[in-house]
């Protein structure tokens, strides 16, 4: 059975046909092998987030400037860190998307007060990526 929809993803709108497709449950019955366990077994260690998306202790100052993301993508690099003094139009940060690298520069001059996200995290649009006052 085919079922369309409409469906709008970033104000574009697309026509779109589902197939139900019905699955046969299959009983699979195996012999079951036992071993003889000749060592402790070992404990199941957490695994960590991939990406950290900001840090928790720096929030958004709403009087700095922002240096926000410009597009979807991966911080590359920092060419500055916190209390690194910079000028309007300086290159402060890689941002990698699409395959390929872009310069996000200071919008003015000041000095950087927070980083908001770690090298090699992944940002949206609009992101705030660090703030200068």
């Amino acid at each position: 059975m085919t079922k369309q929809y409409k469906i709008t993803v970033n104000g574009k709108t697309y026509d779109v046909s589902v197939e139900e497709v019905k699955q046969e449950k299959v009983r699979v019955s195996a012999p079951v092998v036992q071993q003889a366990q000749t060592q402790a077994p070992k404990p199941v260690q957490q695994a960590k987030p991939a990406v950290q998306a900001a840090s928790p202790s720096a929030a958004i100052d709403e009087n700095a400037v922002s240096v926000k993301a410009t597009m979807p993508g991966t911080i590359v690099s920092f060419s500055v860190a916190v209390g690194d003094k910079v000028t309007e139009g300086q290159v402060v940060a890689i941002l990698e998307a699409m395959k390929m690298e872009n310069e996000l520069t200071a919008p003015a001059s000041g000095e950087v007060k927070s980083i908001h996200v770690e090298k090699g995290s992944s940002v949206v649009e609009g992101q705030v990526i660090l703030q200068i006052k």
